[in-house]
């Protein structure tokens, strides 16, 4: 399993995580990206590629 932490600071809400994502493992609610599916996480790091700003991180549990 692993811990996905997005930085709400950093993170511009482009949505291209949930774009790239081939799991659905981030949904957008309420105007913020979320980890909705964390489980489903198979760490092909496609998200962390993708994000511009950096926002995202994923470790190992």
């Amino acid at each position: 399993m692993y811990l996905i932490v997005i930085d709400e600071k950093k993170c511009t809400i482009c949505g291209e995580c949930i774009n790239i994502c081939p799991n659905e493992v981030y949904k957008l609610e309420a105007g913020h990206v979320i980890v909705a599916n964390a489980t489903d996480c198979s760490n092909c790091q496609s998200c962390v590629s993708m994000c511009e700003p950096q926002a995202i991180t994923i470790s190992e549990v």
